[in-house]
Parts: structure tokens; C-alpha cells; sequence
């Protein structure tokens, strides 16, 4: 009991010494990311064409054929801008882990970081902490803009509640990058395979048209989508109105899931490493 007490102490200290190195992850990214200006602006110049291009594809929909949300009808454009926020969120979010490390792999530092005395996991977290910070933010930016160029009639009072979804989706797609960020160290190249699930989730998310078109089979998959639980969660608040009362029942599917993910995905991380450590082929790219 007495050796518990003492170890407790020090576990803190190790995990506050570990925080204190992720601004440093941060510091760097946000150099490089500030440096890289016009890949900044082309990022976000491509979600505003991709805006106008669906506001467009709008004007030929029936808005008969679209769910209502909190009893009120909706415009394609409002039905789509969650999608689009989503489903750019989610192709990010597994690039940019999985280019973290590939880059640090071409570096030729993935070796000589993982050298050093940082764990694993301070590294998986570093690799991707600037990302945690900007593509939530990025998503919310987007949606609102979006809502006053086009004139979207998104309820004020449902931003937090589906901010709060977004919070607990995010888990869930660390989770299935830093799983793809092992695949790049075993296979190289592994963005093949990310983008292969990414596609079959979106499919079936209900980002683009109404679940409801989807074949019987295909609805019935769609709701053990966390894509689409997200999104429905999402736009229950912001095209409907319902606050707070919508969200409880995504939060409960999409916390354990979270969960669920991000713990395979490190153990597949830490899998991976350990395979390469083994074989030495850990700086080879």
C-alpha cells in the first residue's frame, strides 16, 4: 500500500513532464503550417467551391424528398453544409495523422524522436496535437460562414449542443488515424486503405442524401455508421432547433465508440512500432 502511495506521485510527475512537451509539437506545426500560406488559403478556397458547388446541385432537388428536423422543413444547402463540414472534417483528420508521421518518417527523425525519452504515446499525441486544436475549429468556422453567405437558417442556440457532438466524434477519428498512422509505418504507404473506409463510411453517413434512399440493407448498416450518428446529431440542433434534447442519444452511442477506437488505434500504433523496432526498418521509408 505504502509503495502505491509513492508511485502514485510520481506517475503524476511523468504525465505532467509529458504534457509540457506537447506546445512544443504545437510551437513547431503552427510554424510550418504558417509557412506554408498559400496551402492555408487552397484548403479553404477548395471547401468554399465545394460550398458553391452543392448550392448549385441545391437548386435541382425537390425539397419534398428532405427529412425535417424539429418538425421544420430544410433546404438541400442547410441539409448539405453539415455534410460537407463533416465529411472534410473526417478526410483531414485521417490525412493529416497519417502524413505526420510519413513525414517524419522522410525526415529521417521518427527514429531519432522516438530516441529520445518521450513516450510513444507523447509522440502519437504531439504528432497530431495542432490538428486537434484546428480541425474542430475549422469545422465551426465553416459552418458558420457558410450559414451567412448562403443565408442558412441555422439556429443559434444548437451551435453548442453540436459542438458538443463534434468534441465527441473527434476521439473516434484519432482513433482510425493514428490505426492508419501504424499502417504507414508497417506498409509504407497506407493511405490507400484510410481512404477505402473513409469512402464506405461516407457512403453510407447520410452526408450528401437522405438515408432514407439507401436500399433497406443500407439504411439498416447506416445507423451503426458514427459518421452518420454524428452528422444526425449535428443537425438535429442546428436545422431543428431542439437544443439539448436531441443530442443525449448520439452522445451515448458515440462516447463508447470513441472510446473504443482510440484504444484499438493506439494498440494497432504500438503494434506496428514495436514490429519495426524489431526488424530495425523503423527509419526506412
Amino acid at each position: 500500500m505504502t509503495a502505491l502511495l509513492h508511485a502514485l506521485p510520481r506517475r503524476a510527475r511523468l504525465l505532467r513532464d509529458e504534457a509540457r512537451k506537447l506546445p512544443a509539437f504545437l510551437r513547431r506545426d503552427l510554424l510550418i503550417a504558417w509557412s506554408y500560406r498559400l496551402s492555408f488559403v487552397s484548403d479553404w478556397a477548395g471547401l468554399a467551391l465545394q460550398a458553391v458547388m452543392f448550392w448549385f446541385v441545391g437548386k435541382m432537388i425537390d425539397p419534398a424528398v428532405l427529412p425535417a428536423y424539429g418538425g421544420a422543413p430544410t433546404t438541400y444547402m442547410e441539409f448539405a453544409a453539415v455534410g460537407i463540414a463533416m465529411t472534410a472534417f473526417v478526410q483531414l483528420a485521417l490525412s493529416r495523422v497519417g502524413q505526420g508521421m510519413r513525414s517524419e518518417q522522410v525526415q529521417g527523425t521518427l527514429e531519432s524522436l522516438l530516441m529520445t525519452p518521450t513516450a510513444p504515446t507523447t509522440v502519437q499525441v504531439g504528432t497530431v496535437f495542432y490538428d486537434m486544436l484546428y480541425i474542430p475549429l475549422r469545422t465551426s468556422v465553416f459552418l458558420l460562414l457558410t450559414a451567412l453567405a448562403f443565408g442558412l437558417d441555422f439556429h443559434a442556440d444548437g451551435f453548442l449542443p453540436a459542438l458538443v457532438v463534434l468534441l465527441a466524434f473527434v476521439p473516434f477519428v484519432w482513433g482510425l488515424g493514428v490505426a492508419n498512422a501504424g499502417f504507414v509505418l508497417t506498409f509504407r504507404r497506407g493511405g490507400g486503405i484510410s481512404g477505402l473506409v473513409l469512402t464506405l463510411l461516407t457512403l453510407f453517413s447520410g452526408a450528401f442524401f437522405p438515408l432514407d434512399l439507401l436500399p433497406s440493407w443500407g439504411e439498416s448498416l447506416a445507423q451503426l455508421n458514427p459518421i452518420a450518428v454524428a452528422i444526425d446529431g449535428m443537425r438535429q440542433p442546428l436545422l431543428g432547433g431542439t437544443g439539448w434534447a436531441e443530442v443525449g442519444s448520439e452522445l451515448l452511442v458515440l462516447a463508447p465508440l470513441s472510446a473504443v477506437s482510440l484504444v484499438l488505434g493506439f494498440v494497432a500504433f504500438r503494434a506496428a512500432l514495436r514490429r519495426e523496432r524489431r526488424r530495425g526498418s523503423l527509419g526506412l521509408y
